[in-house]
């Protein structure tokens, strides 16, 4: 699957920053990772924390796929709002996702500091505002429903914003709990440090067949090698849906764009994030190098040609949108890009194991805050394989 455009920011920006050779002689291992992106990464972190024997492949050079087109925004919302998944999931299971999703990015800061990576870790505020009136009342309930359970958050009314941020808005949830990363430079990052220590990593080393035995799964390559290990783990993101046969997430088109750095922004953009209630919605950060990234322009299909083709007209919907909002912005595009992402019914990962694949586990972060879905599945993955599953296990299972 073609799951990005050419010349995403976050390639072009870090280039190649390590490359791995192809597995070409039959190895074997405890945990094979199956996908060289963020969330492999974080994966292959944890298993080699554990002490198992890991080995990671790719198909494509590490970080290439999604992870080189993602806007990195670190977030512990939700794509359903945290009333709605209240209705949806009950009380106990939604609180527990947002505060895990909450907590998950203070242990990617601390992660960040234990591999002194150079991936320009910002912890932030996170501004979620209503463009339009009548989303005024629900994004209150939102509010309320946040506060109630535990998350430090306060309300912004039109006045406000407009003084603080520069923004047309009609109210806002502040929230205190956020962040931004460049994810490309982290997977790399977390690669090299866990290389050192034992991990073995191949890209352009694709699965091409599995075999499952009584004691292991054989895995067969394009190289012609095999692997052998007991434990198989798929961090392969989107393009998962095409290996399973329930449908589990709606693939979906996105763009975004960052500004040259001589971008002219008010200081409290560089620690604040900036989402909204339209849909599909805009989001709004900055990056460590003083850019301003914009996306949104969402489309209901996966289709890489029309995707691409759409990209020019996207920029200007964009560039619009953001004048709307901030009329005073003086953004200058210089790197624009288009990407595939998914949404799920209840805006849940998928964790955990499929009834179809034995010794096989799925660490799936799907949706906008797919990075801080992939720190609490790294864990919760190691717990399922030594037979100790938490309670979220149950709320991101397959055939919820």
């Amino acid at each position: 699957m073609d799951v990005r455009s050419n010349e995403p920011f976050w390639l072009v920006k870090n280039g190649i920053m390590h490359s791995y050779p192809s597995l070409r002689a039959d190895a074997n291992c405890e945990v094979l990772i199956v996908g060289g992106g963020i969330t492999g990464a974080l994966m292959a972190h944890a298993c080699i924390a554990k002490g198992y024997k890991t080995i990671l492949i790719d198909k494509r050079e590490i970080a290439n796929g999604s992870t080189s087109a993602t806007t990195s925004m670190l977030q512990y919302e939700i794509d359903v709002p945290l009333y709605k998944l209240k209705e949806l999931i009950g009380e106990h299971g939604a609180i527990a996702s947002y505060l895990a999703c909450r907590d998950s990015i203070y242990k990617l800061e601390n992660l960040v500091k234990e591999i002194d990576s150079s991936c320009g870790f910002e912890k932030k505020e996170s501004l979620y505002f209503a463009g339009k009136s009548k989303d005024v009342k629900w994004l209150k309930q939102e509010y309320e429903a946040r506060k109630m359970a535990g998350i430090e958050v306060s309300w912004l009314d039109k006045k406000e914003i407009k003084a603080t941020y520069g923004i047309v808005a009609e109210g806002a949830i502040l929230s205190a709990d956020g962040g931004s990363v460049d994810a490309f430079c982290l997977t790399h990052d977390l690669l090299r440090y866990n290389s050192e220590r034992g991990l073995k990593v191949f890209d352009k080393t694709e699965l091409k067949k599995v075999k499952y035995e009584k004691d292991a799964v054989k895995v067969q390559l394009n190289t012609g090698a095999e692997i052998a290990a007991k434990h198989i783990i798929y961090c392969t993101g989107y393009e998962t849906q095409n290996m399973l046969s329930d449908k589990v997430v709606q693939l979906k088109s996105t763009y975004a764009m960052v500004s040259e750095r001589q971008d002219l922004h008010p200081e409290i953009y560089e620690r604040t994030l900036f989402w909204n209630t339209d849909s599909p919605y805009l989001y709004m950060r900055t990056t460590a190098d003083g850019r301003f990234l914009v996306g949104g322009e969402d489309e209901n299909f996966k289709n890489a040609i029309r995707r691409d083709l759409l990209l020019s007209r996207k920029k200007e919907r964009l560039e619009k949108t953001l004048k709307k909002y901030l009329p005073n912005s003086s953004f200058v595009e210089d790197f624009c890009w288009a990407g595939t992402f998914g949404e799920t019914k209840d805006g849940l990962p998928y964790i955990g194991m499929h009834p179809k694949y034995p010794k096989s586990h799925f660490l799936l972060g799907f949706g906008g805050n797919g990075i801080t879905f992939s720190v609490m599945g790294m864990d919760m993955i190691i717990e399922i394989m030594e037979g100790r599953p938490n309670i979220l296990s149950h709320f991101f299972r397959f055939g919820r």
